[in-house]
């Protein structure tokens, strides 16, 4: 007996000597028999999966009875040790009496926790790329007393498609060259941005004016009408009141006097980003209080120093020099196109409406940061920002697209955007406005576009490999043709890019706005690197 004794009391040591535990061998083996518990619990799942539309599966789960009860027993046993019963010391009241106070609540936490685990190993099981979580409606699921658990869920899911051949893509290389017609144009243009808005003296509303109006706004499903008095309108074709986007507003406006109201109505596009306005039908009426036109600055001495120049030849010679790097700038932009439409012409695949609604944020978030990349100024991003939420249905899923596309392309390639190579583009994005590259990257991180950078830092990678296989092929374009509506990504993105066709409020004593900056930087880069030369010669 004595013997016996012994050694059940040295049995323990010896386990203890054979296989030392550690911190963190106790971590991982409590991990580990936590998931492979998990497993067990739910390995006799009945589990059916069905296509319930695009990019979307419906999962349905049945959970059996003995699953169910093993998991309730497991928690009301845990309950017991720690549960204050009146009448009974902690740990020691009978479990009749633990299951009959806390039952409701423990039912509550068992069915969600099976309801969680069961959809989770079922989804990681068809080994899906899950778009977002489940949408399980737990109340409409009751946990029976009885028998197997039934739920069902949808879940949205990334799109299976094939890429189109990437090497030996045909593209062509506008080649522009720089008239003097285009240096007058941008002066003309630069003078606009300094110029200020005076009253139009007993005239009519023209493209490209400014009104100050009194507008009602008519939005269905809303039972008030929305009043805002002096409200500033750029009348351009593609216009905002008040929010809302409304086509053809110059014409809507063209030839109205002060006192005259114009009425229209809008059918809002379904992935507006103002959830206000979203889908529904909006009546406006605009009642003109003022009509401004914009008087262009003169070219004295205050506008050239600004550049940074000294005469205007000087400012000319400067912007030549500007307007060629941005020819070659928008030839890589125009390939890039290119490239866009080839792979959007060569891939197809289907999306539910609500995927589209959904990640019409994040689109905008992209577009947001791709414009950053480009240095304009924050003020410039978000005037332009307007013209993309305006998008259309067709443009949003264009867009989703692209991106689910270009994902492909990354991974294909393996293509990845460095730290080193975001930190390079945050810093030329930082030159460009003139700030230090740690504020930049802080203003990023802290709005969220952070991430969103590096990923368009790795689609632009992705283009450059892409047309590194490509057959190029130099153009020439015959003339100067008007701006018209693009397709591919053109229509869709980069058409947000450019200039939102506002012209913009006279800036304060000292600033640069939009395009100046660049303009201006090109300038008085010029000028030095003229004056250094002359001093040289000397």
């Amino acid at each position: 007996m004595a013997k016996d004794q012994d050694k059940n009391d040295i049995q323990p040591e010896a386990e203890q000597e054979g296989a030392p535990e550690t911190p963190e061998t106790a971590g991982s083996e409590a991990v580990e028999s936590e998931e492979d518990k998990r497993q067990k619990l739910h390995a006799n799942n009945a589990v059916f999966v069905e296509d319930s539309g695009p990019c979307k599966k419906k999962f349905t789960i049945e959970i059996p009875e003995e699953a169910i009860k093993s998991s309730l027993n497991e928690q009301y046993q845990n309950l017991r040790k720690e549960a204050m019963v009146p009448g009974f010391r902690k740990g020691r009241a009978p479990l009749r009496l633990v299951e009959k106070r806390f039952g409701s609540e423990i039912g509550m936490q068992v069915k969600l926790r099976l309801l969680a685990d069961a959809a989770d190993i079922a989804m990681k099981k068809e080994k899906l790329d899950v778009l977002g979580d489940p949408d399980i409606d737990h109340e409409k699921v009751e946990l029976p007393e009885s028998g197997v658990m039934r739920f069902d869920f949808e879940v949205e899911v990334r799109p299976q498609f094939d890429l189109p051949a990437l090497e030996g893509i045909s593209i062509e290389k506008p080649v522009v060259e720089v008239r003097e017609e285009d240096i007058d144009e941008e002066i003309l243009a630069m003078r606009k941005r300094a110029g200020v808005w005076t009253p139009k003296e007993d005239g009519t509303v023209d493209d490209g004016d400014q009104v100050v109006a009194s507008v009602v706004m008519d939005v269905e499903g809303v039972e008030e009408n929305q009043k805002t008095d002096n409200l500033e309108i750029f009348v351009q074709d593609r216009g905002f009141v008040s929010g809302v986007p409304v086509e053809g507003l110059s014409g809507i406006l063209a030839g109205a006097k002060v006192g005259e109201r114009k009425e229209t109505s809008v059918d809002v596009p379904k992935t507006y980003f103002n959830e206000e306005y979203r889908g529904k039908k909006v009546g406006i009426s605009i009642e003109i209080r003022e009509i401004k036109r914009l008087e262009p600055a003169e070219i004295n001495e205050e506008f050239l120093r600004r550049f940074g120049v000294e005469s205007e030849d000087e400012l000319r010679e400067s912007l030549l020099e500007y307007r060629r790097a941005q020819a070659e700038r928008q030839a890589r932009s125009s390939m890039a196109d290119q490239v866009y439409k080839h792979l959007l012409d060569n891939t197809g695949f289907d999306l539910p409406e609500t995927v589209v609604a959904d990640q019409s944020t994040r689109i905008l978030q992209r577009q947001y940061t791709s414009m950053l990349m480009r240095g304009l100024p924050r003020e410039k991003v978000e005037e332009q920002m307007q013209q993309l939420r305006a998008s259309s249905d067709e443009q949003a899923k264009e867009q989703l697209k692209l991106f689910f596309i270009m994902d492909k392309i990354a991974e294909k390639l393996d293509v990845r955007a460095s730290e080193e190579e975001i930190n390079g583009h945050i810093a030329d994005v930082a030159a460009e406005r003139g700030r230090r590259p740690d504020k930049v990257r802080e203003e990023l991180a802290r709005d969220g576009s952070l991430a969103q950078f590096a990923l368009q830092v790795r689609e632009n990678k992705c283009i450059e490999k892409i047309l590194e296989s490509a057959e190029i092929k130099d153009v020439k374009p015959e003339e100067k043709k008007p701006k018209a509506k693009k397709g591919s990504k053109s229509k869709a993105a980069k058409e947000t890019a450019t200039s939102a066709e506002e012209p913009a409020e006279t800036p304060e004593e000292g600033e640069v706005a939009g395009e100046d900056q660049a303009e201006a930087k090109a300038a008085r880069k010029s000028a030095a690197a003229k004056r250094t030369r002359k001093k040289d010669a000397e």
